[in-house]
């Protein structure tokens, strides 16, 4: 070997090492820079303008006048008393508002279609369109928050539930629309299509805080952080079992914060997103950046996913001890294909306990074998510390392309106890392992006899 090339490869091989450390001052400096939200003195009770926690009355217009009466004095705080409050219809904030949810207190919306019109500009699986307005819904709002220890029951399970067997024909138009690049006034979905709605969503939003709520039985995604920023999701605990039911949905968004959120979901816990296709590659200026996700307990589907729709790209993401509390199919999860383009880089996850997967650490950039053309660049994943007691199909899976290879993973002080098949690793170059251990340890070897 040519002695320069050695050289500069040993310095290569050093700067990745140190590079794979987790970077404690990063994740330090966007925590920092987050603001939360500030409101106004002033404060509206629900009760004071005729809302009845009776759980039969139809308390949706004592909501839209406390959002009016807010915006009237620049903002301000809405409580709601203890009890059970049905709303027919949804919630649509204004900024400087802080939603307050008190312990006792529910918020249970009805799961009539109808009420949820008219349209409003959301998004869908990573295509933006027309749609059911989400039940709680921010566009374009500052300093906005939902606190409390009460509880939002999206009554997702009965009406809304039935729209996963027809929701194809909305989904394939909304897909085909994005690939066209239809135009946004075009995009109309709602009654006939059988998009579900989000349960909460931020979309355009700064300054956001949502605290200590407890978040049931959504119709679709729970969280939806959507082209938001300076965002903090803290102490919320979820029960939300019904179909796609991801926990929290960081898309096009910067300067996240999720911390102390205990998940049972019926889908991803945390899934960050940037958009799908041709509309996600157009929108390359703004991926999903800068997401601080810690000290979280995981149930449901998968623990953290990166993807699919990512083709803005995702980048600078640091996942830190976090465990598990029941099963997970996949506790870490990175996945494109070669419809999204875009990229996902500079990914740290260190300290997770994992009980029971299916996979500990998947990596692929061929999710369901799907697209051609463009395929995603992943680079400069690193995972420390990471701990499982039993993986009934792969303990470690990466997958790249031949022509594109998936660059620069460090794997560092991973000990899975059981796996059916340790690792999988194709089309994958400078993969650093250092502690790894999967299944038994090995010891000194035996002497011959």
């Amino acid at each position: 070997m040519n002695l320069k090339y050695f050289i500069f490869l040993l310095i290569c091989i050093s700067s990745f090492a140190q590079n794979s450390e987790f970077p404690t001052a990063k994740v330090d400096s966007i925590v920092n820079r987050i603001q939360l939200p500030v409101f106004p003195a002033y404060q509206i009770n629900i009760a004071k303008l005729g809302a009845k926690g009776d759980s039969v009355t139809n308390n949706k217009a004592a909501f839209d006048k406390a959002m009016a009466l807010c915006k009237k004095n620049n903002g301000g705080t809405i409580i709601v008393p203890k009890g059970i409050y049905k709303i027919n219809g949804p919630i649509h904030f204004v900024s400087n508002v802080n939603l307050k949810i008190e312990k006792g207190a529910k918020i249970k919306f009805s799961d009539n279609p109808q009420d949820y019109l008219p349209l409003v500009l959301t998004s869908w699986e990573g295509t933006i369109l027309y749609n059911y307005s989400p039940l709680i819904y921010a566009y374009e709002c500052n300093n906005i928050a939902i606190t409390g220890e009460g509880t939002i029951d999206g009554e997702g399970g009965k009406t809304w539930k039935t729209f996963k067997a027809k929701e194809a024909k909305g989904k394939d138009l909304s897909r085909e629309m994005n690939h066209n690049n239809a135009a946004l006034k075009d995009r109309k979905f709602g009654e006939g299509y059988f998009l579900r709605p989000q349960m909460i969503q931020f979309f355009k939003c700064k300054n956001i805080l949502v605290e200590n709520v407890r978040i049931e039985n959504s119709p679709f995604w729970c969280l939806h952080l959507l082209k938001s920023e300076s965002i903090t999701v803290r102490g919320v605990s979820y029960k939300s079992l019904n179909y796609n039911n991801d926990g929290i949905d960081p898309e096009y968004a910067k300067d996240v914060l999720i911390e102390n959120v205990t998940f049972d979901n019926g889908d991803d816990n945390v899934a960050i997103k940037a958009g799908r296709d041709h509309e996600g590659r157009a929108n390359s200026a703004t991926p999903s950046q800068n997401i601080v996700i810690r000290n979280c307990n995981f149930k449901g589907l998968h623990g953290v996913v990166l993807g699919s729709e990512m083709s803005a790209g995702i980048q600078n993401v640091y996942v830190e001890n976090c465990k598990t509390v029941g099963y997970l199919k996949r506790g870490i999860y990175i996945k494109t294909n070669a419809d999204r383009g875009g990229f996902i880089k500079n990914i740290f996850v260190r300290n997770i306990q994992l009980d029971e997967v299916e996979d500990c650490l998947y990596m692929t950039a061929n999710y369901h074998g799907e697209g051609h053309g463009y395929q995603s660049d992943i680079s400069n994943i690193h995972f420390s510390n990471i701990t499982c007691n039993k993986a009934s199909e792969s303990g470690i899976v990466i997958q790249g392309f031949p022509e594109k290879k998936i660059r620069n993973i460090s794997l560092k002080n991973i000990e899975i106890k059981s796996a059916k098949n340790a690792i999988s690793n194709e089309n994958a170059e400078n993969v650093l392992m250092t502690d790894v251990f999967i299944g038994k340890r090995a010891t000194v070897p035996s002497a011959a006899k």
